[in-house]
């Protein structure tokens, strides 16, 4: 990603939405038309002086003086405003974040989570609205961090930028991932976990902090430990009983 960052985070969550409300519109076009109009970084106090005829000039370009609406109904228009003003925030699926003080959970490992919608795991690594962030420790699952993607799509290179997104993590779930996107996710020290069949994403980090206790070899090179199997077999060493 850029060195300075584009947008805020906060902004970004808006501007996705946004987008979203405007017919699903490309959220790479909608940075680069925010940009062109409000120059980096975009931040929340720039997105709250838009109004819907901003909107509408923008979303039309050069055929604005014609009156176009691109396609876009006035209440669509409206309800994009809104979001990126900061309004209605609290309606929309954006799960609730615990606070997290860095080191506070000994033991645990950090996780990535494409989702679209809610607390769930249902996006693909590439096309994803957002990753959500949890610390997941033997005694506790907390969301931390919900990181909208739009910022990274504006990049030239958007898996790698969202790679970049996610690089505090140790490992990412997602329902697909291509070899390429793949590699790029690993090189960023992350470890990638596909679950076609997504679903709930409590259920799915549960079944992860059943194993923090006894890590498969997979997990324990995640963790930095030992695996479960080999940890027996250095015991059986200690002891001079068979593992």
């Amino acid at each position: 990603m850029s060195e300075s960052p584009i947008a805020s985070r906060e902004a970004a969550l808006r501007i996705a939405l946004a987008a979203r409300a405007l017919n699903g519109l490309d959220v790479k076009a909608f940075v680069g038309a925010l940009l062109d109009k409000l120059e980096a970084p975009l931040s929340e106090g720039k997105l709250a002086k838009l109004t819907v005829e901003d909107l509408r000039v923008l979303l039309a370009g050069d055929f604005a003086e014609q009156g176009c609406h691109v396609g876009v109904d006035g209440e669509a228009l409206k309800e994009a405003v809104r979001l990126l003003w900061g309004e209605g925030l609290e309606n929309q699926d954006f799960p609730a974040v615990a606070p997290y003080t860095e080191g506070e959970m000994p033991g645990s490992i950090r996780v990535a989570v494409a989702a679209n919608r809610g607390e769930n795991l249902d996006g693909h690594f590439g096309s994803c609205d957002r990753f959500l962030i949890y610390q997941v420790g033997q005694e506790a699952i907390r969301l931390i961090g919900v990181r909208s993607t739009a910022e990274a799509d504006a990049e030239e290179d958007k898996n790698a930028a969202r790679s970049a997104l996610i690089n505090d993590c140790q490992i990412v779930y997602v329902q697909s991932i291509g070899g390429p996107a793949a590699a790029k996710v690993v090189r960023a020290g992350v470890h990638p976990v596909k679950k076609p069949e997504g679903g709930a994403i409590r259920e799915v980090l549960v079944e992860l902090q059943g194993r923090l206790s006894s890590p498969p070899p997979w997990l324990a090179q995640i963790m930095g430990v030992p695996a479960a199997s080999l940890a027996r077999f250095e015991e059986g060493l200690e002891t001079g009983e068979p593992a």
